[in-house]
């Protein structure tokens, strides 16, 4: 029988990087004198990767954003934020013991996120976490990303995993959605960075810290997953 799968989403959900998103994103837009964000505005820009989250500041500012800018700004924001790497990000309360905990259940565990590759395999390394992780898939890594199924689909395979034996652990509508689509049990973090309260989403299941995330909870919710597969045949 396939070993149960356990992916998590990385920004929001494993790590908090609110700080360092928020500081790149800040140095990227003070080029062109637009007024910094906030946390409360960060909510509502992350989630499809930097280009978005650039787009969308200016959006929040109301000011026009050409391509030219756009490919400078993102060159820029690139720089910054790889050059401070690790800089204040760290893994969320009780992420490691969690991690260690479901692993010595026998379960694998990966990474899905909307971060691209450049970004994200470079902070899990230096955060000591990579290691921990049968793959990772990333905004770059296939054609699509979440809430596209196929991104969860994608990383499912490369875990050599099953979709029956698979859930989802994140903090926006990108994840959970992601997940619905894929037919598998989600998890939803109170803690990330969701613009809404994650509990109208309609996960399967909804933490506010990692203790909650237990061995149990999996099995429960891959359990369920099995037998709705069967009677869906």
């Amino acid at each position: 029988m396939t070993a149960p799968l356990v992916i998590f989403d990385l920004d929001g959900t494993l790590i908090d990087t609110a700080p360092d998103l928020i500081d790149s994103l800040n140095h990227t837009i003070s080029a062109v004198d637009l007024a910094p964000v906030t946390f409360e505005d960060l909510t509502h820009l992350v989630g499809q990767g930097v280009r978005v989250m650039i787009r969308r500041a200016f959006e929040l500012r109301r000011a026009p954003l050409d391509e030219p800018t756009a490919a400078r700004l993102f060159d820029r924001y690139m720089e910054h934020y790889e050059a401070q790497m690790p800089g204040r990000s760290r893994p969320y309360d009780g992420v490691v013991a969690c991690l260690d905990r479901l692993s010595a259940a026998g379960m694998r565990l990966a990474v899905c996120t909307n971060k691209s590759g450049q970004l994200a395999f470079p902070l899990l390394q230096k955060l000591g976490l990579l290691d921990r992780f049968v793959a990772m898939t990333c905004g770059d890594t296939f054609a699509v990303r979440k809430p596209d199924a196929r991104h969860i689909f994608g990383t499912i395979e490369r875990a050599g995993g099953d979709p029956a034996r698979s859930v989802m652990i994140g903090d926006s509508v990108n994840d959970i959605l992601a997940a619905q689509n894929a037919g598998i049990a989600s998890v939803a973090v109170t803690f990330g960075y969701s613009d809404v309260a994650v509990e109208t989403l309609n996960p399967d299941r909804v933490i506010s810290g990692y203790d909650q995330l237990t061995v149990e909870m999996v099995e429960t919710l891959i359990s369920a997953d099995v037998k709705r597969v069967a009677a869906a045949k």
